[in-house]
């Protein structure tokens, strides 16, 4: 008996976290046209319109797929050896609070609770992060992010120093003009929007040299705004180029992933990966 509900499970397992098999594939598009699906549905019910009209259209599909997500979730917690590793991974806790939603009406049904209940209920959005695990390049964006870290949060603190020195300047020249920077920090706030070239226009420099040293934020605007884009890119770049883990093996005992083409045991706990 515990020998066909292992194979149970590792079925289970290899349709649900991989995608190298026909039916794993087939189940990762199926889910992703649900999410989507669940998403456009959160969008319209937010259409005071579209809701008073199909009102009982949108509830009906919205516990549709809450039963469908529902379904997914036990399934992915019983097909793993360690159910509780996913319940408290990020990818489960999403899984979670994108699910609970709608069976929390049954605890606000009174008139005093309705605006928590809205509230709660956007919590589905969360939805649109499941899109992520079958989206390969976000792993490589995640990693790239992780390793040039140090490098974006040195480029930030410059940009802060610079927005404090630029804002503090501008604050010299145009205090006194009425133009609106009235203090330091409303100065560097000026100088944040300006160096992002937002532009909100509610401050704007009255004199002539206010003006010019504006004209050389925004132009220096242009540039800072690439200089994030081409660390990131610089380390993906190099993650690509390392990375050799081509399949989508997932092992079910401690859920790593990140396997080598024809991996038959796991690198993470040596445990003995599903064979495809």
């Amino acid at each position: 008996m515990s020998t066909k509900t292992s194979k149970w499970q590792k079925k289970l397992h290899e349709i649900i976290y991989e995608a190298d098999t026909p039916a794993g594939k087939l189940f990762d598009v199926i889910l992703l046209f649900v999410i989507l699906a669940s998403i456009v549905l959160v969008m319209l019910e937010s259409v005071e319109s579209i809701d008073t009209k199909y009102h009982n259209f949108l509830i009906i599909s919205e516990w549709i797929i809450t039963i469908l997500f529902s379904i997914e979730y036990i399934a992915r917690v019983i097909s793993v050896k360690k159910p509780l590793k996913y319940v408290t991974s990020f990818y489960g806790i999403i899984d979670l609070l994108s699910t609970i939603p709608m069976y929390l009406s049954f605890f606000f049904v009174s008139s005093s609770s309705l605006v928590a209940f809205r509230a709660l209920r956007l919590l589905r959005v969360f939805r649109i992060l499941k899109l992520t695990r079958y989206i390969g390049a976000s792993t490589n964006f995640v990693r790239a992010l992780k390793t040039s870290r140090a490098k974006i949060a040195v480029f930030l603190s410059f940009v802060i120093i610079l927005c404090i020195i630029l804002g503090t300047i501008m604050y010299l020249v145009e205090s006194k003009e009425g133009s609106g920077f009235t203090s330091i920090p409303r100065s560097v706030y000026w100088a944040i929007v300006t160096l992002t070239t937002v532009g909100y226009g509610d401050i704007a420099p009255a004199t002539p040299l206010g003006q010019f040293i504006a004209s050389l934020i925004m132009i220096m605007g242009y540039g800072i705004i690439a200089v994030p884009t081409g660390i990131v890119s610089s380390e993906m770049t190099k993650v690509n180029k390392h990375d050799v883990h081509t399949n989508t093996q997932s092992c079910p005992n401690c859920l790593e992933g990140k396997h080598r083409d024809n991996s038959q045991f796991c690198h993470n706990c040596g445990h003995e990966l599903n064979e495809n």
